[in-house]
């Protein structure tokens, strides 16, 4: 999918893209830049004592369609539009909609971005119903890919690469919009305030530290404060990466911390990443809305972090892994992972993997996947679950 230039700055510096981060060449403004996908995606899930692969009420699929644009209309100004819908067709394989939404709608369609940008020397300000990057905003960001129409932003963003090697943003998130349904993070209407800075000057290294406030956030006058960094870079073939964060601020009870770290490589068509990561539970949590960009969060999320209550801790290990085959990639995972004794769902330790295979024809990328966790629970006995994903989409 074409990607616009959502928050433009000058060129050969760095340019806040389509929810990325990244370098580019100096080159003349397009007088309008358009995008758009066409994707399908099918989930059949499995999970003792409730529905089994053959009930439609444990599947969902979508059909989805995403067409935007973004032009100059002189004087530094751009204008941003986006419409996305999605339907199921009205056939009876699921009864839901394989798309983010509180709303249950298994056909319908929304103005999932609509923003106006300014930009003067090296800054750049967006502001309305926008998509956030992973990379910037590790609590409140946008996952929009394969098929999927996912959560935007009411936001205003402002970008600065004064600095050398440094991107500088800061961040007033409102809400959260989820097809047709507006929500505010667990703030009060004060919503989010964040600062963030990327910083490159290190060889092959990307430093980020992201630093938010959450005024009246829960409960009136109680307020959340949280601190993200992280470290990624290589050397001499091998990937590597360091992160924290930490959640704290006016409740009752002790904050609650993160650390992870991972390290991977590639020997010709094979590659393989491990992750560690540790989460003490506090009276926070470390997954806002399902949003959290903590590396711990495992499996694509299939295999539980815990969400332990407080004082609860969790440690996990997966190894993730690929190989190019034929036209496409094998690729795959596995994870561990041990709670204490005060996890709220009464788990002991879970084991989760994962096989599939991706590929592109005629320009259409598909996947296949299946995904499957065990838990030994506490008091005894076990829980399964199992999960099979199909996807197809075309972006331009």
């Amino acid at each position: 999918m074409k990607k616009g230039l959502l928050l433009s700055v000058v060129a050969s510096t760095m340019i806040f893209a389509g929810g990325d981060i990244a370098p580019v060449e100096p080159a003349a403004p397009a007088s309008a830049d358009f995008w758009g996908q066409i994707g399908f995606s099918y989930d059949a899930n499995d999970v003792d004592g409730g529905f089994g692969f053959g009930d439609k009420e444990n599947n969902s699929f979508s059909a989805t369609v995403v067409l935007g644009v973004e032009k100059e209309i002189g004087y530094g100004f751009g204008v941003g539009f986006e419409l996305a819908g999605w339907t199921d067709f009205g056939w009876d394989i699921a009864a839901n909609p394989r798309v983010a939404t509180d709303t249950g709608d298994r056909s319908s369609a929304e103005v999932s971005q609509a923003y106006l940008t300014y930009t003067f020397g090296n800054t750049a300000i967006k502001a309305g119903r926008q998509a956030l990057p992973v990379a910037v905003s590790p609590w409140a960001w946008s996952d929009r890919t394969a098929g999927v129409i996912d959560t935007a932003f009411d936001a205003v963003v402002i970008a600065n690469t004064d600095l050398q090697d440094t991107t500088l943003v800061g961040a007033w998130v409102a809400s959260a919009v989820a097809q047709d349904d507006v929500y505010h993070l667990g703030a009060d209407d004060l919503g989010i305030f964040m600062l963030a800075a990327i910083n490159k000057s290190l060889a092959n290294t990307t430093v980020t530290v992201s630093a938010y406030y959450f005024p009246d956030a829960l409960v009136k006058d109680k307020d959340i404060w949280s601190v993200w960094a992280s470290a990624v870079g290589s050397f001499d073939g091998v990937n590597w990466g360091l992160q924290a964060a930490v959640v704290d601020g006016d409740y009752a009870g002790d904050a609650t911390y993160g650390v992870a770290a991972k390290v991977g490589s590639s020997w010709g068509d094979f590659d393989a990443t491990l992750v560690a990561s540790y989460i003490n539970d506090g009276a926070y949590s470390l997954n806002l809305s399902g949003t959290s960009g903590f590396w711990g969060n495992s499996l694509g999320g299939f295999l539980d972090n815990g969400k332990g209550a407080n004082g609860d801790t969790t440690t996990q290990v997966r190894v993730d892994w690929g190989y190019k085959l034929g036209t496409g990639k094998l690729f795959g995972g596995v994870g561990y992972v041990a709670y204490g004794d005060a996890n709220a769902a009464g788990l002991d330790t879970g084991f989760g993997a994962r096989l599939g295979y991706k590929f592109n024809v005629m320009g259409v990328d598909a996947k296949v996947e299946y995904r499957y966790a065990t838990y030994d629970l506490i008091g005894g006995g076990d829980l399964t679950k199992q999960r099979v994903r199909v996807e197809a989409f075309y972006k331009f």
